[in-house]
């Protein structure tokens, strides 16, 4: 399992929410570029940044930090927030971006999602289908988790098959940035429905018992944010003991 340290952006900086809550921000470094070189230099291989703005309001705002990060960092980085047409996924791609993490509009426009699967390539896109829970379903929420879809993740799910759909990414929007463990059996849950799936997990991440169990799961990777800027995990260290827990 490969693990992701995250860079949320806000403002410019990077910051952590909780539950997805903007007032909740919490700038933990002035400067995205310097905390991707770290990451890099802790032995990571992958970031995941999300621009937490474009993601609220539908257009990206920090596409010359992700451009400045692709270029100077020295990491693989998958990045997403506020991705509504296919110029802002070929300008990302053209800059060097691995991956595209798309979604409200994975969930509010599926053809036209399907279509960028084929004209980018599987490989190159991630759909973020984030849920909070509702009677105990797990229902999607779109625009920075500002807002209900009235869709389960299931049934979002199964419109993608046969599409050849290859990374989804989930989180359990109720345990972001609580530190309180991830959402393990949601985790096993999509394993058991989709196996060809390759899953991200994301939201609540507390140490490196908790990746250890996603790696079982066989999880493909984690997303972990709070948890390293808050030192409950040391990448690198975390990184050495999950590479042999699959």
């Amino acid at each position: 399992m490969d693990i992701y340290p995250a860079i949320d952006l806000k403002d410019g900086k990077c910051v952590r929410l909780t539950q997805g809550d903007f007032a909740t921000a919490k700038i933990y470094r002035a400067d995205p570029v310097a905390q991707a070189r770290e990451f890099a230099a802790a032995g990571a291989r992958w970031l995941h940044m999300v621009d937490l703005e474009g993601a609220r309001d539908g257009a990206m705002r920090h596409m010359d930090i992700i451009e400045s990060i692709v270029r100077d960092a020295g990491l693989q980085v998958q990045t997403g927030g506020g991705i509504r047409d296919a110029g802002t996924v070929d300008r990302l791609l053209q800059a060097g971006v691995a991956r595209v993490v798309v979604g409200s509009l994975a969930v509010q426009d599926k053809p036209t999602v399907r279509g960028w699967l084929k004209s980018f390539g599987s490989h190159r896109i991630v759909l973020a289908l984030d849920v909070k829970y509702a009677d105990g379903e797990p229902e999607i929420v779109t625009h920075g988790w500002q807002s209900g879809s009235h869709q389960l993740l299931w049934d979002v799910l199964d419109a993608y098959d046969g599409y050849g759909l290859r990374h989804v990414l989930c989180t359990d929007v109720g345990r972001d940035g609580m530190l309180g463990g991830t959402n393990r059996a949601l985790y096993a849950a999509m394993r058991d429905r989709a196996p060809a799936l390759e899953i991200m997990a994301s939201g609540g991440v507390d140490g490196v018992d908790d990746l250890r169990a996603l790696a079982r799961q066989g999880v493909a990777a984690a997303i972990v944010g709070k948890a390293i800027y808050e030192n409950r995990i040391d990448l690198g260290d975390a990184m050495a003991q999950v590479r042999d827990a699959g």
